[in-house]
């Protein structure tokens, strides 16, 4: 099986090319197929690669993105997504750039911040919120090892979608979100039956500004580093429920405990249900 291609290596949610959350990007996948795909992305083993190709009838910024991590393909994968829009910003400008994802059409911007670094900001698919079953909540505190007590009262847990499903947990403690030491095999069976792609587990410091962690069992990785399909669907989940301004900014700081910080900015406006997810992304050398 031939997978020889050129890909791009990009870090998402930081300036530092030790930090945020890496993803491959391929700009032109039109010879790859399905199993390539996959094998690309698990050869390279980032939590996801993106590939890219012409949207049909689209114009010369729009495309069609598919996602793969190393075990299964994902519907949206918003690092890989800010990640693929600088890579395609530092080759056609700045601006605006549309992606058909099979989650749904995901607008982005690139443009750069005043420090001159290229930031992309995505629009989410429309969001929604579920409730989660007592039975699998309990399963998923088992299987994390959290005890119920440890969880913040004021932070229902929900499944949030802005792209993907999430369940969001938050944290009664910065030390509980700290410690995470979770079953593999026993979260990513729940995940599988519930189609969640991440457990978004949060920490909330102060009004506008959450600490989160995200396992991904089910994409063959521990941890994902910074997560910007579960800052969206947290997004929407902290609106919704009335825990953030239905018009705010929130900043969400990610990957400090595995030693790759990053940090994502959510925008919610009023009157549109979409959420805005931005940061910066750079490459990785080599």
């Amino acid at each position: 099986m031939n997978t020889d291609c050129d890909v791009l290596r990009y870090t998402a949610f930081t300036t530092d090319p030790a930090g945020g959350n890496p993803a491959g990007v391929v700009l032109d996948a039109r010879t790859l197929d399905d199993e390539q795909m996959l094998a690309i992305a698990s050869r390279l083993g980032y939590s996801e690669t993106a590939f890219l190709t012409p949207a049909p009838g689209g114009g010369q910024r729009s495309y069609t993105v598919r996602y793969f991590s190393p075990k299964a393909e994902v519907p949206f994968c918003g690092h890989a997504t800010v990640a693929t829009a600088v890579a395609l910003g530092e080759i056609h400008g700045p601006g605006d750039y549309l992606f058909a994802t099979q989650a749904g059409e995901v607008p982005v911007t690139v443009d750069r911040g005043a420090d001159g670094t290229p930031r992309a900001t995505l629009t989410s698919v429309e969001p929604h919120i579920t409730d989660v079953a007592p039975d699998d909540l309990a399963e998923a505190l088992a299987a994390l090892g959290w005890p119920a007590a440890d969880l913040d009262p004021a932070f229902p847990p929900r499944i949030a979608y802005a792209g993907n499903r999430h369940l969001v947990l938050a944290a009664a403690t910065r030390a509980r979100l700290v410690d995470l030491s979770y079953d593999f095999a026993r979260l990513e069976a729940l995940m599988h039956r519930l189609d969640l792609t991440t457990v978004q587990l949060v920490w909330r410091a102060s009004e506008f500004v959450f600490h989160a962690r995200d396992p991904f069992p089910v994409g063959g990785v521990v941890e994902d580093p910074a997560t910007g399909a579960a800052a969206a669907a947290f997004g929407a989940y902290a609106r919704a429920l009335g825990l953030v301004p239905s018009k705010a900014v929130l900043t969400l700081h990610q990957g400090e405990d595995m030693g790759r910080p990053g940090e994502l900015t959510v925008t919610l406006r009023e009157g549109d249900p979409r959420v805005r997810v931005s940061g910066a992304a750079v490459r990785i050398p080599g």
